[in-house]
């Protein structure tokens, strides 16, 4: 049995590669949802009451850290992790989305 060079072993991954991955960029196309009623109804009663509580829940859990972060010079990064997010996600988000969806309408 004959050995190949490295330089066609190269080639022949190169065109092996290129033979996996060019069918997938003709099927990579942007799909665009919108939340179904069962998305939307779910996050009305269960995700945004829960996302509040989180909120309220947060807010006091950065009250009681506030001294130690303003210690530590992170106030800003603990106040976003602890309170603007969850008040974000409760208040801003769009009803029934997922947090890729809204990232991509934020984009938009």
């Amino acid at each position: 049995m004959k050995t190949r060079s490295p330089v066609a072993r190269w080639f022949n991954a190169l065109c092996l590669s290129l033979a996996l991955i060019i069918p997938q960029l003709s099927v990579a196309d942007v799909v665009k949802q919108q939340p179904t009623a069962l998305a939307m109804a779910t996050d009305t009663v269960i995700v945004r009451p829960v996302m509040l509580a989180v909120t309220v829940v947060g807010t006091a859990f950065f009250l009681v850290s506030l001294p130690f972060s303003a210690l530590g010079g992170n106030v800003g990064q603990a106040a976003d992790t602890l309170m603007v997010q969850p008040a974000a996600n409760t208040f801003l988000r769009c009803l029934g989305c997922t947090r890729r969806e809204y990232r991509e309408r934020d984009e938009d």
